[in-house]
């Protein structure tokens, strides 16, 4: 933070001289690439020895600029697309669970569907039973309500992007959606499902004293 300059002297004595040019943004570095508001308040309380107090205008910070940017926020979808059930469903595979459920369950398969918004969980001990349980209850539920799959949106998770859904959705015209890398924005409706249902389930869980081995009870319960 100061000025250090080596006289010539036998011993190299190091002379500490005086805190250099009352910069805004030397200052700005020197504290970590604080924000100018956070300055202006340091100085206005101060609550820093040594701080100029000098008026901490509004700077660009080349370096802030590229580090501090954050994602612009999605607009929030205000009408829905689809006219009836199974016209396109939201899936996505939560896990691996921290403990082991009392079924031996490690993992939740979250579905939902786009037009009425009704929610199935799945619970699996291993990824690669994904495929085999949402056939079973794809088909139950086309039965039920009398209509196809459509569509299906998810990420790109190898649960989903693998040969069996590949050629499920090529035999039937299934139309598979992929939300795009690192944007879990895109496939929102579940992800929104996930952070609701693990709120409730903790939720339950606390209020009713129970093992933590009971989430999966929970989670059903929740859903």
């Amino acid at each position: 933070m100061y000025k250090v300059c080596v006289l010539s002297l036998p011993q190299n004595h190091f002379t500490c001289l005086s805190a250099l040019d009352e910069d805004v943004i030397l200052w700005h570095k020197r504290l970590g690439h604080a924000s100018l508001f956070l300055l202006n308040k340091l100085v206005s309380k101060d609550l820093v020895v040594g701080l100029p107090f000098i008026k901490y205008d509004d700077k660009v910070c080349d370096a802030c600029a590229r580090e501090k940017l954050v994602w612009t926020s999605f607009k929030s979808k205000k009408c829905v697309s689809t006219s009836r059930p199974l016209e396109l469903l939201h899936v996505d595979l939560c896990g691996p669970m921290r403990i082991t459920s009392r079924g031996g369950k490690r993992y939740v398969f979250v579905i939902v569907d786009d037009y009425s918004r009704f929610t199935w969980t799945l619970f699996l001990a291993l990824k690669d039973e994904s495929f085999e349980k949402f056939l079973v209850l794809l088909k139950k539920i086309e039965k039920r309500v009398a209509h196809s799959l459509v569509s299906l949106r998810s990420d790109h998770d190898k649960e989903f992007e693998n040969s069996s859904f590949i050629d499920y959705c090529n035999e039937h015209g299934v139309d598979h959606n992929f939300s795009a890398p690192r944007t879990p924005q895109q496939n929102g409706v579940v992800e929104r499902k996930n952070y609701t249902l693990e709120d409730m389930t903790r939720t339950m869980l606390v209020a009713s004293d129970l093992h933590r081995n009971f989430w999966a009870e929970a989670l059903n319960t929740s859903c």
